[in-house]
């Protein structure tokens, strides 16, 4: 069996996952001399070794049951949670033979008109990343551990689930990436999120944040959601995922909400109302795999069979926009009406308050700095740390790991260092920006920044520089423009939705020729990129238009010439959001004036 068999039967009918494996290894009574000994009493992945029958009968069970798709006893393979029963160093081992067991029972039940899968588990270890809990690549080299276990040993597929911290599913991401581009053989993947009774995720994720983190991953097959709650709890989530979600959606309930009887945990949802919440999502959704998490068992499985054999999928329509998150949130690329305000005093070196904190290293006033931004206006927050004579890679460390839970919106991580950007990105849990790519030192540099954003799922700011310098005309602007997006998406596999141009601007009060008909040029490159590249965003530092002018007069020259740029087609302005105004609310002689200077109409007088 493989992964591409599988994608082309979810083609044509809905999928049907498996039941709990706890649940099922449970009610077999086993012994502590079945674990292995006291030490080893609930590490359900050591049966594999100590009492592989047991892990065969959970999988019979199911087969009998009618799955198409079992589940490998691997929850908790990784070596971060092994680590609890001192078997760290058997996470390789006891993955793949997980996996081997669960192919020898799909194999067993597999016919040519009804072949059985085998999916790797792979749970979210007990660990936080967004809490400090572990390293991220520490997290990200245990699950590059056990998901080459559990591909090695025959699995078709893998099942990232279970999520409670999305950088915890980046971990697992960046693991698996790690293992294909390695040489092992590459299986879909699904990533599952668990939504408690609050609504979110552990860390406060929104399903909307969620999804907009996992869009961009092309390694991700299907996206979805299992435990925590029963299917009736899932509803308003699910819809949301199946409304908007390009991918596949794949849902996994438990056997509704526990209780708590006796010390142990109790599931009351029946077969038959596991059947009524699926006919629902499977007929009116358009969910196209099913399964059972947390107390179901092979009776809610065959009860699932029955009514998959008399459905077939319906059609979903959904309706997809680009955008960024933060941990908790999201926000879309491009707002109504334009533009999406980008804050900008994060930023060391236009910031001198920001500056002045990040020297004495007042963590907490640079935090309350960004939650200002937000009651201003922003919508996303612009974070540069570089400043001479400081480590980098430390401060950033230290702003983005207190941002990451703290601050509410997306962040643009702004840096000209790589090592930078990668601290930055394995620390945001939300979809982040890159802030910038360019071929001023040619395509090396900007290809290692491309393949970033390609493993962190980050969007790309893209500047109008090349090995000739920063671009002043329309022509340059444009032709930058048009080999950055074929650099990035014909050899660097991003889509045309992840870059955001930047046609830069400059300062229009110097006096200096060369640059009086700048602004004109940069709004025209705005307008003939969205005519070239309609699914691309542009973006200016407007703020750098007046540079070098009065406070009173750079706000009037900024919001005059945003407007223009907005009327061009600019979908994102980094801005002192505050310091913005539009039109209507400025005097107006001198909006009239900051117009000619924006579209260089000088007046000479006759002498």
């Amino acid at each position: 069996m493989n992964g591409e068999q599988l994608l082309e039967l979810l083609n044509h009918r809905i999928l049907l996952f498996d039941g709990a494996t706890g649940t099922s290894l449970q009610v077999q009574n086993l012994t502590v001399e079945d674990f292995g000994g006291p030490d080893l009493e609930g590490c359900n992945e050591y049966l594999c070794i100590s009492k592989p029958d047991a892990v065969r009968a959970v999988h019979y069970g199911f087969l009998e049951a009618g799955a198409d798709i079992i589940e490998t006893n691997s929850f908790g393979s990784a070596s971060i949670v092994l680590a609890e029963y001192d078997l760290a160093d058997r996470s390789y081992e006891l993955s793949r033979l997980s996996a081997e067991i669960a192919r020898t029972c799909a194999d067993e039940y597999s016919t040519p008109a009804w072949p059985r899968f085998v999916a790797g588990s792979v749970g979210p270890t007990t660990k936080l990343v967004s809490l400090g809990q572990i390293d991220f690549d520490v997290m990200r080299e245990s699950f590059a551990v056990q998901i080459a276990g559990l591909v090695d040993g025959g699995s078709d597929l893998l099942c990232i689930e279970t999520c409670q911290d999305p950088l915890q599913i980046k971990a697992a991401l960046c693991g698996a990436m790690d293992y294909f581009e390695g040489g092992g053989r590459r299986v879909p993947i699904i990533a599952s999120v668990t939504i408690e009774l609050t609504g979110t995720m552990l860390m406060g994720t929104e399903i909307a944040a969620a999804l907009t983190m996992l869009e961009p991953y092309d390694i991700v097959t299907m996206v979805g959601m299992n435990c925590a709650t029963g299917p009736k709890e899932m509803e308003e989530n699910l819809r949301y995922l199946c409304q908007n979600s390009p991918k596949p959606i794949f849902v996994m309930p438990n056997a509704g909400i526990p209780e708590n009887i006796g010390g142990h945990a109790h599931y009351h949802l029946t077969p038959d109302e596991m059947v009524t919440w699926m006919r629902k999502y499977i007929g009116e959704l358009g969910v196209a795999i099913v399964g059972g998490c947390c107390g179901t068992t092979p009776a809610h499985i065959a009860a699932l069979r029955g009514l998959l054999n008399q459905m077939t999928p319906a059609e979903r329509r959904w309706e997809y926009t680009a955008a960024v998150s933060s941990i908790y949130g999201t926000v879309p690329m491009r707002v109504d009406p334009a533009p999406l305000l980008v804050g900008e005093r994060c930023n060391a070196n236009g910031s001198k308050k920001f500056r002045e904190l990040l020297a004495v290293e007042n963590y907490d006033a640079m935090v309350q700095m960004a939650k200002e931004q937000i009651k201003e206006g922003a919508h996303v927050l612009d974070v540069c740390v570089a400043f001479v004579g400081r480590d980098e890679v430390r401060d950033m460390t230290e702003v983005i790991r207190r941002f990451n839970t703290q601050v509410s919106l997306p962040l643009v991580i702004d840096s000209t260092e790589v090592p930078v950007l990668e601290t930055a990105l394995k620390l945001c849990a939300g979809r982040a920006i890159i802030n910038s790519v360019n071929f001023e030192d040619g395509t090396e540099k900007a290809a290692k920044i491309l393949r970033l954003a390609r493993r962190y799922g980050a969007a790309v700011i893209a500047l109008s520089i090349d090995e000739e310098g920063q671009a002043y005309s329309f022509e340059k602007k444009v032709s930058i423009a048009q080999r950055i997006r074929d650099f990035a998406v014909d050899e660097h596999g991003l889509r045309e939705d992840d870059l955001i141009f930047d046609t830069l601007t400059f300062p229009l009060g110097t006096g200096s020729e060369d640059l009086r008909d700048s602004a004109m040029a940069t709004i025209n490159a705005i307008r003939e990129i969205k005519r070239r590249m309609p699914r691309a965003k542009t973006i200016l530092g407007v703020s750098n238009s007046s540079f070098g002018l009065s406070p009173v007069t750079r706000q009037v020259v900024n919001s005059v010439f945003l407007h223009f740029a907005v009327e061009a087609g600019l979908d994102m302005a980094i801005v002192h959001a505050s310091k913005i105004m539009p039109l209507y609310r400025l005097d107006e002689q001198g909006a009239e004036l900051a117009r000619k200077l924006v579209f260089d109409e000088r007046v000479f007088e006759e002498v």
